[in-house]
């Protein structure tokens, strides 16, 4: 927790120097309580990194790709010269990311989760998928992930100012 915390702290104190006045000094604090209350919800005062880069990631103000192309790096395992996901990869990341609209009593079901991978790896005979299935299935907009992308168009949408004039 305390590791997660300086990181936020930096990543804030960074944000501030970079955009004055628009970032509030309490965010880090504000962060930490909301990977807290999503990522250790028995109180034992640990949250994984890679659960917490999740959630960033998802958070950020990135494209779609981007966050795409970042889940599949923190969660892919090297084989090779290669990195792929396997389903216990694919698991391990919907499960984190389920969080966030669970947080709000928007979450699903742990048979989502699965519905999902068995989407994922639809046709697939290997064990695990390169990075282009992986992002392919994504851009297709999976039901347990649509949150994801209907957050970005929001997020997306409040730059858009028109120079139209209304009667």
């Amino acid at each position: 927790m305390q590791q997660i915390s300086r990181m936020l702290m930096k990543l804030f104190q960074r944000a501030r120097l970079e955009k004055p006045g628009q970032v509030d000094p309490r965010a880090a604090g504000f962060t930490l309580s909301l990977l807290v209350a999503m990522y250790d919800r028995s109180g034992m005062g640990y949250v994984k990194t890679r659960s917490a880069a999740a959630a960033l990631i998802s958070l950020s103000g990135g494209t779609l790709l981007a966050k795409y192309r970042a889940f599949f790096h923190f969660y892919a395992v090297p084989d090779g010269k290669v990195a792929l996901i396997t389903r216990s990869a694919l698991r391990s990341l919907l499960t984190d990311l389920n969080q966030i609209p669970a947080i709000v009593g928007e979450g699903c079901t742990l048979s989502c989760v699965e519905i999902a991978i068995h989407d994922c790896f639809h046709g697939v005979r290997n064990a695990a998928i390169v990075e282009e299935k992986f992002l392919s299935w994504l851009r297709s907009e999976p039901a347990v992930l649509l949150w994801l992308p209907t957050c970005y168009r929001l997020s997306a949408t409040e730059m858009v100012s028109h120079q139209a004039r209304c009667r």
